[in-house]
């Protein structure tokens, strides 16, 4: 298949490019970097793409991953930051079915990024693809990114949105930012714990977007976490066993909310979510349970 990436430099992204090109497939990749380091942090020759409004309507694709977005833990969410995540979500995938309606081939099937923030902070409650959108003004974006993307349905192409968790990987995200206090014993939970992580080995995310790209009968939502969500407690004292460190040391939510303002809520909130619908198409993780996640990634 000639497969068109966005984000394809991300954790995720990167990746997938490597395994794709593995299979034989030819890419192309929407980046901002040079050609060159596209390449290099891709895996091989891919043919790397500046800009959308690059792509003529005679372009041809059989297939459009769709993984862009701006890191969103990454900095203090003032408005200017806000909008650069909207932008590098909502407004992206908006062009890109643009060009999905304006190609004389229309590709298969688009898959699109999402996230299990779309739920909004939700307790304890079990949540599949069939719960509703949280209806807060702050959790908006990943339910106006997925409307965004589910546009190119109208043009007869197969839509998944993937609403992925935290991803546990080698070389970025949110594990290599905690690894360092951990490191040193000085780990702990956040606030008082008991929110949920949903998370998932970057391994499987490939497996399941492979899974998506080859099952034609699978469309609509996904929810790419692992089956196993835990609490912010139990991956803190995870994480310092397998390091043979203590997690003592409690981050106090007071002082969240004075450092990142109301990007607090993203690490004091939580969802636990549960991919239901990837159980039913019969996926199998390979990494069900977080110590099994962690000690490979730790280990690697």
């Amino acid at each position: 298949m000639h497969i068109l990436i966005t984000g394809g430099t991300g954790l995720i992204g990167r990746a997938l490019c490597r395994r794709l090109l593995q299979r034989d497939h030819r890419l192309t990749v929407l980046s901002r970097q040079p050609p060159e380091r596209v390449a290099a942090l891709c895996g091989g020759a891919v043919t790397a793409l500046a800009r959308l409004r690059d792509l003529t309507p005679e372009a041809r694709f059989n297939a459009v991953v769709n993984l862009a977005g701006e890191p969103i833990a990454a900095r203090r969410w003032t408005a200017e930051r806000k909008k650069v995540l909207w932008d590098s979500r909502v407004t992206l995938t908006a062009e890109l079915v643009d060009f999905i309606a304006a190609a004389e081939t229309r590709p298969a099937v688009l898959i699109s990024g999402s996230a299990v923030g779309y739920y909004g902070n939700r307790g304890d409650l079990p949540l599949s693809e069939d719960s509703p959108a949280s209806d807060a003004t702050g959790d908006r974006l990943c339910a106006a990114w997925e409307e965004a993307a589910q546009r190119a349905a109208d043009h007869g192409v197969r839509v998944c949105r993937l609403r992925t968790g935290l991803v546990i990987g080698p070389g970025g995200g949110f594990l290599q930012r905690m690894l360092p206090p951990f490191r040193l014993g000085l780990g702990g939970p956040i606030g008082d714990g008991r929110q949920w992580m949903s998370w998932i080995h970057r391994d499987d995310h490939l497996s399941l977007t492979e899974l998506l790209l080859e099952q034609g009968a699978l469309s609509g939502a996904f929810n790419a976490t692992a089956p196993n969500p835990v609490t912010n407690a139990e991956f803190s004292r995870c994480l310092a066993r397998l390091l043979r460190r203590p997690a003592l040391l409690p981050v106090p939510a007071p002082l969240l909310r004075l450092v990142f303002g109301e990007m607090a809520e993203l690490l004091l909130g939580g969802q636990r979510v549960l991919p239901q619908r990837l159980l039913g198409a019969g996926f199998r993780f390979r990494f069900p349970q977080l110590d099994q996640a962690l000690a490979d990634v730790l280990g690697s």
